[in-house]
């Protein structure tokens, strides 16, 4: 059979129509790993009329600001354009009707919750196990009657590192990651279960390897999320960690899709954004991409006087926002 030479030009041609298609697709930007499943679908499989417009609600954990009550920091932020206020889970159940309180008349609603529990679910320790299950299920019924978006759970720390809370630590060694992946996938699907139920949902927090070798890859969350496969078992992204563990900011959020629901905000030294080099604008497209719904909040050191340099960081924030365009292909 004699054929057809192929001119350099019909090559090129050909390249570009290959890649059109593969950009309008998003295969090549791995938006279908890890997003099927649990009702969730790829934002390639979502017409560009129907897909939601990304938002950026700020928000910031409430020991960040200046205050003696609940109800001072609230107002502070509030003045300040936030949107959010993240709490610890330590004592959440005893603090709701405070916490309502304190954002009541305002634009803030709970974002997050942060941990708060005892035990670690991959614990070689059944013990210490059923200990973090039951603290993480008291923490997720206040959660969910402050109208939270999650409580953000960490699988287990590095064995001798001690978390900010103490009590998300043990004395005992931690499952192997293989171990540790089929015993947290179980306990997700529980746990997950437990959460809808109160109306919320858990959250795992992928860190960097000084902290937590077994998860720091938003991309691995997201294949555990797909594997329980339930629509309480989520995840959510920090910047900080990111800086360290991930290529690419976007890809990262691309890699998580629907399955992100919180974000923490630091710079690379873990202070607040713009307090050095580091840029948001990737990581931003990226959430633009996936349609990012929910908070942005920080997580982080302060540089200065947290009444200027907070309301400073958010207008940064805003800006770096306004300059992640992103133009979709039809």
């Amino acid at each position: 059979m004699h054929e057809k030479k192929i001119t350099n030009k019909e090559v090129s041609r050909r390249n570009f129509l290959d890649r059109r298609s593969f950009i309008k697709s998003a295969a090549g930007i791995g938006m279908a790993a890890g997003m099927s499943g649990a009702g969730v679908t790829t934002w390639a499989e979502q017409p560009l009329q129907k897909r939601k417009k990304a938002v950026l609600k700020l928000s910031c954990q409430e020991w960040l600001v200046p205050g003696k009550t609940t109800l001072e920091r609230a107002a502070k932020l509030d003045k300040w354009g936030a949107l959010g206020l993240e709490l610890k889970g330590d004592e959440l159940p005893k603090r709701v009707k405070e916490v309502k309180e304190a954002i009541k008349g305002t634009n803030l609603k709970v974002s997050a919750i942060c941990g708060g529990y005892s035990g670690v679910l991959i614990s070689q320790q059944r013990s210490e196990r059923e200990k973090a299950v039951k603290g993480i299920k008291d923490i997720l019924t206040a959660t969910g009657e402050l109208g939270s978006t999650g409580l953000i759970i960490v699988p287990a720390f590095n064995e001798g590192f001690l978390p900010s809370s103490h009590s998300m630590s043990s004395n005992y060694p931690n499952l192997n990651n293989k171990q540790g992946r089929k015993v947290l996938v179980d306990l997700l699907a529980e746990l997950g279960e437990y959460a809808v139920k109160c109306g919320t949902r858990v959250m795992m927090e992928p860190l960097n390897r000084k902290e937590a070798f077994f998860l720091r890859l938003l991309a691995d969350a997201a294949a555990i999320c797909r594997d329980v496969n339930h629509p309480g078992a989520a995840m959510m992204g920090d910047f900080y960690h990111m800086n360290i563990e991930e290529t690419s900011d976007m890809g990262a959020f691309l890699s998580a899709g629907g399955y992100m629901h919180h974000v923490h905000l630091a710079s690379a030294a873990r202070n607040l954004p713009g307090q050095d080099e580091r840029s948001f604008v990737d990581g931003f497209r990226g959430l633009k991409m996936i349609g990012y719904q929910d908070y942005c909040s920080m997580e982080c050191g302060i540089k200065g006087n947290p009444d200027v340099e907070i309301p400073k960081s958010f207008r940064f924030l805003e800006k770096q926002w306004e300059q992640a365009t992103v133009h979709f292909v039809e």
